[in-house]
């Protein structure tokens, strides 16, 4: 039992002398302790040397004088090679310990040969105690100096102790036994202390690497985005200032922000996993499409932001074309085949941008300015494009006053039976006359509220104001009111529309909300729980510019429409013409069938008006009959109405 746990403890001393459960890197550190203070090593080597010269000035036996001079070399030798180590970068670890090693053992040896020397040789009792006292002190401190590598430490410590042990039991005397006895209990004391010394440094230096391998990992991690493994907002920040910290003065760099089309659907409709699984694919794509310097990032959602060297501006074009028609490829999930696309907004360092902040705003307004024009296209920045957003802006901020002060009204178009001539409904379009600009189109801000969420809230005050209005009217007359799919998406839509309806004590069924197709697509689900609660109360719903969407009978199906308004192009516009009236001909059939209302949109002409009549469109809108009028005319329009229908009754 006892031996073999004296094997297990000189297992133990030798992996510990031997470096064998070091890492390469806490070795490294170790080993390069030994040249982190060459002024200490040359004090040392300056001190042994005049104790050497000393000793050889009053003991001049020449095996002393051949020991001064070899011990005086190699200790300047030492304090050389120790300042140009300590600055070189190309020598390895192992050739540092081995030079280090060399150096010391001769230097410890030499050492302890002088004191062996002068306590053999006839010596002055003060040069004796100098010289021993000296090499005994020496062994004992460089345990502690070189105690990151105990095999070095422990082998000059030896080298200078056994020759002044050997000679103390030479020499025999009584005095000298007992310093020999003392430097036996000394030797295994000053080991046990270096291994501690050595245990705690790699202990202390591992536990620090491994702080370092962690804070590096958490850096990592708050660089990278989980779901594709490219950067996140705070590592594209930090690769693209890097990048143009670098970058030469005539160099061209990209700047793209790509926005996924309707990516809301897929997570919607197939689930997060499924979204998750094509942004990873269209990071992938990104990847494999793009320099392998350049710098990609997902932004956040659906969006990434890349940035790459381009030669000019039509390479610039020929990356982006390649990068969407990569997006654009059909893919494949667990059996399912998905189509997506991308709209694309390009900056262009130096010409729309020398930082990160002008080059991400730049992008940032073409990707906006692409969504508008086409989807599934590209767009470079443009400065108008700014002096635009400066434009919007301030129409928001004055729509918002606009609304407090009450500048905004309303007009209402009617909408005319088109077999008795008779006002059926009247439809409330929004008018703003500004105090300085006139009076705005809402092409010109309808827009603007609908980008920055203040349709919800004009939304609300229009369906108030329009039941309001309605409710001053025969009853046989509806007003319509067009929805947004923003005021639709806005938490307690359901609640702001009945809410409107009994301020304004107006029958539910007296209310036709009107939806377009593209509401649908965007979020079906949502739409469909809006329109069942409220058609449960009675409001009616129609589908608005049919034709112009993806016109699918599902909708019509699927949802409690009672009108469907076929848009003006296919009676007035420039597509107008016999396959137009065909194409009215069969939708009103369809809603006779149904029993749904068909309404004409755009009528400017009488012979429009026959046409679509014949065709067997129940009801008509346009400039033939009224433009939208205020609500003061449109009930002088309701009395003339009514009585031309007095006149023919009599």
């Amino acid at each position: 039992m006892i031996l073999a746990k004296l094997q297990t403890t000189l297992r133990n001393w030798h992996r510990l002398l031997s470096g064998d459960e070091i890492s390469e890197r806490v070795r490294r550190t170790l080993v390069g302790t030994l040249y982190t203070q060459p002024i200490s090593l040359a004090v040392g080597a300056l001190n042994g040397m005049v104790a050497a010269v000393v000793t050889a000035f009053y003991v001049p036996e020449s095996v002393i004088l051949v020991c001064v001079i070899a011990f005086s070399l190699v200790a300047v030798a030492r304090v050389v090679a120790a300042k140009m180590m300590a600055r070189s970068r190309s020598a390895t670890t192992r050739f540092l310990e081995i030079v280090f090693e060399i150096g010391a053992f001769v230097y410890g040896g030499l050492f302890g040969l002088l004191g062996a020397l002068v306590i053999i040789y006839p010596s002055p009792q003060t040069v004796e105690v100098m010289m021993v006292a000296n090499a005994l002190c020496y062994a004992t401190a460089i345990c502690a100096r070189n105690a990151g590598r105990p095999a070095i430490a422990l082998g000059q410590m030896s080298l200078s102790y056994l020759p002044i042990l050997v000679a103390c039991f030479i020499d025999g005397s009584i005095p000298m036994l007992a310093l020999g006895t003392t430097i036996l209990l000394v030797i295994p004391a000053m080991a046990s202390i270096t291994l501690n010394v050595q245990r705690t440094l790699r202990n202390s230096i591992a536990s620090a690497e491994t702080s370092e391998r962690l804070a590096r990992k958490m850096e990592i991690l708050a660089h990278t985005d989980v779901v594709t493994g490219l950067h996140n907002r705070a590592g594209l920040n930090d690769t693209l200032v890097t990048q143009l910290m670098a970058a030469d003065a005539d160099q061209v760099l990209a700047l793209f922000w790509l926005d996924l089309d309707r990516f809301k659907e897929v997570n919607d409709l197939l689930g997060h996993q499924i979204g998750d699984r094509v942004l990873s694919e269209v990071a992938r794509r990104l990847r494999d499409s793009l320099p392998e310097d350049a710098g990609i990032a997902r932004f956040g959602g659906d969006e990434f932001v890349f940035f790459c060297k381009v030669r000019d501006r039509e390479d610039c074009q020929a990356l982006a074309g390649r990068i969407l028609e990569q997006v654009a490829r059909p893919m494949r999930f667990d059996g399912e085949r998905m189509e997506t696309s991308c709209s694309m907004g390009i900056a262009l360092m130096p010409d729309d941008g020398i930082d990160a902040d002008r080059l991400m705003q730049a992008a940032d307004l073409a990707l906006f300015n692409a969504k508008l024009n086409a989807r599934g296209g590209y767009c470079f920045f443009d400065a108008a494009m700014t002096r635009e957003l400066a434009n919007r802006r301030e129409i928001e901020a004055e729509l918002r006053l606009a609304i407090k002060r009450d500048e905004l009204s309303l007009f209402f178009q009617p909408i005319i039976d088109l077999k008795t001539g008779r006002i059926r409904c009247f439809e409330a379009l929004l008018r703003w006359f500004h105090p300085t600009k006139g009076e705005l189109r809402p092409g010109e801000f309808i827009p603007v509220a609908e980008e920055t969420g203040v349709i919800v809230t004009l939304g609300n005050w229009i369906t108030r104001q329009a039941a309001l209005a309605c409710a001053q009217w025969p009853e046989d007359v509806s007003v319509a009111v067009n929805l947004s799919p923003l005021q639709i998406r806005a938490p307690g839509s359901v609640l702001a529309i009945e809410q409107a309806l009994r301020d304004a004590k107006l029958d539910p069924s007296r209310l036709e909300l009107e939806v377009t197709e593209s509401l649908f697509i965007e979020d079906s689900d949502q739409t469909a729980a809006f329109i069942e609660k409220l058609a449960a109360k009675g409001v009616r719903f129609a589908l608005d510019d049919f034709g112009t969407g993806y016109s699918s009978l599902a909708y019509i199906h699927k949802f409690p429409f009672s009108k469907i308004k076929v848009d003006r192009s296919f009676v007035s516009g420039s597509g107008a013409g016999p396959r137009a009236h065909a194409i009215i001909r069969a939708v009103a059939a369809m809603g006779h069938q149904l029993d749904m209302e068909i309404v004409a949109e755009g009528l400017e002409e009488q012979e429009q008006v026959d046409t679509v009549r014949e065709a067997g469109c129940t009801q008509g809108q346009g400039y033939f009959f009224s433009r939208a009028v205020p609500d003061y005319l449109a009930a002088m329009l309701l009395a003339q109405d009514r009585s031309a229908d007095a006149t023919r009754a009599a």
